[in-house]
């Protein structure tokens, strides 16, 4: 894996992360799952915790980089995620 498929999926996983965990796009899924499964369950806790959402997404990630990570396609969307994690971190920064 070259350097810029490393980070462009480094930028991608924290992303995604993110999203999943803070975003408030993703509020109503992170509901579903602790109406479904209860406040205090291991579902609800994993979607709220950026530790253990990372290691799956990296997961996932690693796997499509591997095979797909010289395609056009895959690195413009890392890159697409990446700037996207990079100017959520500038703006809060900077504000």
């Amino acid at each position: 894996m070259s350097a810029l498929i490393f980070l462009l999926s480094l930028g991608t996983v924290c992303r995604v992360t993110r999203f999943i965990t803070k975003d408030a796009l993703a509020a109503g899924f992170r509901s579903r799952i602790a109406d479904r499964f209860g406040e205090d369950s291991h579902p609800a806790y994993l979607v709220t915790c950026g530790w253990c959402v990372s290691i799956w997404v990296a997961g996932a990630v690693t796997a499509l980089a591997h095979w797909a990570g010289e395609e056009t396609w895959f690195q413009a969307g890392a890159t697409a995620l990446t700037l996207s994690y990079l100017t959520g971190l500038a703006a809060n920064w900077l504000d």
